[in-house]
């Protein structure tokens, strides 16, 4: 038994100790001075015991209980932080690579609770009327208690034209509602769409839906096309945006700040995570009002470009409190062939507030009210839950949308009348 410890022992600690040269964060003596080397020792001792006691010892596979263990173990540090095992760790790689059948949602485990951030616009999920901050408490009929990310994610994946069932608990309305959704090869274009919103007051208006290697190419084109179309006053929508790559948010907020000004910054245990990055670009587009338009749907990437507009006083954010994801997660490759997906840092807005579970709280707060539709013949409005006939014509109203409107007509009127 001792032998069999002490191997155990031997083996876990070389294993931790090859995790934190792998990421760099190995301090001689760490674990004597974190007190690590008395837990791994308890660690050691249960192994042993299930090697040499439980009931059936052939069965036991090494790796299992050892992937295991670590799950468990990284789970305990936040909601994003991960253990990949080789399998999951793969999928990952080529997630990033190629298309893949979903429902077009993006997810997080919130207070331990499978929560949906935002149905990405166009997507299955958004057009079967999932909302941001739905709880997923069944997928096909399973509970998704104590489930990880990955295996939600495993799940919910498939293969397009296949459906699948979830469970929703949306607690505004304190209701449980189910949902059947065909997977889809989800494919989202950054940039939905771009036009003059009023011709009147020359009020532009970009629909920036995920924040892509393209995106900052894409929004340049836009915003070019607008200039062209004599845009005096720009609405930038972040809506149910899930954000996307940090570089990418700070190409695209560059675009609105100053040269040298402060976009965000990161800051982690070590120095060399304490990081900040600053605005590069020489031609930012700096003369003309805007309206950001958040909601909780709204996070990291669209988080750390709206608290920059915001900070510099650069445009006014309108709607509702964003869902507060402001970490960065690191993937550092093990030499298993699994992987630990860890949050290093947080991210930090211009004037130093921390977006993690926090968010941005929007300048002008404006909760979504529900979808009007309107008779296409007079003025007459129902409630959308209402049955419409069938000659009746869907104008939906987006009250947050309008609201940004009426704000910009209003700085314009205003600076028109300066002196």
């Amino acid at each position: 038994m001792r032998k069999i410890r002490f191997l155990v022992l031997a083996i876990v600690l070389i294993f931790i100790a090859g995790v934190a040269v792998s990421s760099g964060i190995y301090p001689k003596d760490a674990l004597v001075k974190k007190d690590y080397e008395k837990e791994t020792e308890l660690f050691s001792d249960v192994l042993s015991i299930i090697q040499t006691d439980y009931v059936d010892p052939e069965s036991i596979v090494p790796k299992k209980l050892i992937y295991g263990a670590l799950n468990g173990m990284v789970s305990q540090l936040d909601p994003y932080s991960q253990f990949l095992d080789p399998e999951e760790f793969k999928d990952i790689k080529i997630e990033t690579k190629g298309e893949f059948g979903g429902l077009g949602v993006e997810i997080a485990l919130k207070d331990g609770l499978l929560t949906i951030i935002t149905p990405i616009d166009g997507t299955p999920a958004a057009k079967a009327g999932v909302l941001p901050g739905d709880k997923i408490v069944r997928i096909d009929g399973k509970s998704t208690k104590d489930i990880t990310l990955l295996e939600a994610v495993k799940k919910l994946r498939g293969k397009p034209g296949t459906t699948v069932k979830i469970s929703v608990l949306r607690e505004d309305e304190k209701k449980l509602l189910d949902f059947v959704i065909s997977r889809a090869i989800i494919k989202v274009e950054s940039i939905k769409e771009t036009r003059i919103i009023d011709e009147d007051y020359k009020i532009g208006y970009i629909k920036l839906v995920e924040f892509q290697e393209r995106t900052p190419i894409d929004l340049e084109a836009a915003l070019i096309k607008l200039k062209s179309e004599n845009m005096k006053a720009l609405i930038l929508d972040l809506r149910n945006n899930p954000g996307g790559l940090l570089e990418v948010a700070i190409a695209v907020a560059e675009k609105f700040i100053p040269k040298n000004e402060v976009i965000v910054s990161t800051k982690g245990s070590r120095a060399d995570q304490n990081i900040v990055f600053k605005s590069e670009n020489n031609n930012a587009y700096l003369d003309f009002p805007m309206v950001v338009i958040v909601n909780k749907g709204s996070a990291s990437a669209a988080e750390i470009v709206a608290g920059a507009i915001q900070d510099y006083r650069r445009g006014l954010i309108l709607g509702t409190n964003t869902f507060g994801k402001g970490s960065v997660q690191t993937v550092i490759p093990l030499p298993d062939g699994s992987a630990l997906r860890l949050t290093t840092a947080r991210y930090y807005t211009p004037k130093n507030k921390m977006i993690n579970h926090i968010g941005i709280l929007p300048d002008i707060v404006v909760e979504k009210e529900n979808l009007i539709a309107r008779k296409e013949k007079n003025t007459e409005i129902f409630d959308e839950t209402e049955e419409p006939r069938k000659e009746v014509k869907r104008d939906f109203y987006d009250n947050q949308l309008y609201r940004a409107v009426d704000l910009l007509k209003a700085i314009r009127v205003y600076e028109e009348k300066k002196p």
